[in-house]
């Protein structure tokens, strides 16, 4: 087994996910590394805010730098040097981005042009198998089509329907057996459909379960029902990634409900827009009321930014568009969702629930 439940405090857990690379403690939030970096901090950096897991985006690292340059590093962890656990995404929701995507998905996959050169791509279950198990990440995510929040109820049914063709493919290609495979239920915000695809993914032989297509703009009330449907669907030995969350709240409510795995650009997106996490909520950096404040973010966070560096510095910083700036709030930014990471497990494990979440309150 890939994955063992070692604490249970209501439907919260903590758990061990195996992988190649090592034994990681759930649940874990992963800094999104698209390109294989983290922006504006390197990995040695983000060892230090003790981060154990990274995602990036098998789509564009097939288009940039391409695999043979990888291959010639013997793999992504090599290429990288972040040596502890990688998930790459298929680049599925990559595809949003791109002009007229509805047309381009079939039943076959997806068809695109590259954003870098223009030149045509065609992206099958059996592509982007082949591409995952090049990189050798930890994780492989299969392919799926995630539609658009507003999208039609026959949208979402046709991208979840084609999200299961493609998970079944993605099975039968998937061949590297020290690679874990996560399948991706789909459905939007459509209850019936969320049900279905769920039951679907769950019933094959995935090694976890991922939640698609939420916190992409549907209201936080609906996505938490769509989780709470879900989540009773998906066998308890299998570990739950809900994609895509990434603020404290909404990471503290999820993990409630029995969530494992979390993923966003929330706390570097953020960041970079000097909006910082502290023990008593959102602090807005560029305000004049930091500009000679002798303050750190945070008295009680215990990171080195926060052990070395003034509000009105990083206020100095962040106003003058220094990317150091962007750096060091990043960094604290990082450093506090992986500690209030490590705090959910402990609450778990002590059964102190009630403690954590008023911790928190001011998120």
């Amino acid at each position: 087994m890939s994955f063992k439940i070692t604490a249970i405090s209501g439907k919260a857990r903590t758990g061990i996910l195996k992988t190649r690379t090592g034994e990681y403690e759930t649940p874990f939030f992963m800094p999104v590394a698209t390109k294989a970096a983290v922006k504006y901090l390197d990995f040695q950096e983000l060892k230090e805010t003790n981060t154990t897991a990274i995602i990036s985006n098998a789509f564009l690292l097939y288009l940039k730098p391409g695999l043979d340059v990888i291959k010639n590093h013997n793999g992504l962890h090599s290429f990288s040097t972040w040596g502890k656990c990688i998930f790459t995404d298929s680049g599925g929701f990559q595809v949003l981005s791109l002009r007229d995507f509805k047309e381009k998905f079939s039943d076959k996959g997806l068809k695109f042009k590259s954003p870098f050169d223009g030149a045509l791509h065609e992206l099958t279950p059996k592509k982007i198998m082949e591409i995952e198990q090049s990189l050798g990440s930890d994780v492989a995510m299969a392919l799926d089509q995630m539609p658009l929040y507003n999208s039609s109820y026959e949208e979402v049914k046709k991208a979840t329907e084609r999200t299961h063709i493609f998970a079944e493919q993605c099975i039968k290609y998937h061949t590297d057996k020290s690679q874990l495979l996560f399948g991706i239920a789909q459905g939007g915000i459509f209850s019936d459909l969320r049900v279905k695809s769920t039951k679907f993914i769950s019933s094959l032989n995935f090694d976890g379960v991922a939640l698609g297509g939420l916190a992409v703009g549907e209201p936080i009330e609906k996505m938490f029902e769509m989780i709470r449907l879900s989540i009773p669907l998906i066998p308890e030995s299998k570990p739950r990634y809900l994609m895509g969350v990434g603020s404290p709240r909404e990471i503290i409510r999820a993990v409630e409900y029995g969530i494992d795995i979390f993923d966003s650009v929330w706390p570097t997106r953020n960041a970079r827009h000097g909006k910082i996490f502290t023990s008593f909520g959102y602090l807005e950096i560029e305000k004049s009321s930091n500009k000679n404040s002798l303050e750190p973010l945070d008295k009680k966070c215990k990171c080195n930014v926060c052990k070395n560096y003034t509000r009105s510095y990083l206020h100095h910083l962040f106003k003058t568009n220094e990317p150091a700036g962007k750096k060091l709030l990043t960094y604290h930014n990082i450093f506090f969702i992986q500690e209030m990471m490590q705090k959910i497990r402990q609450s778990i494990k002590e059964n102190k629930w009630g403690e954590l979440k008023n911790e928190y309150r001011g998120f």
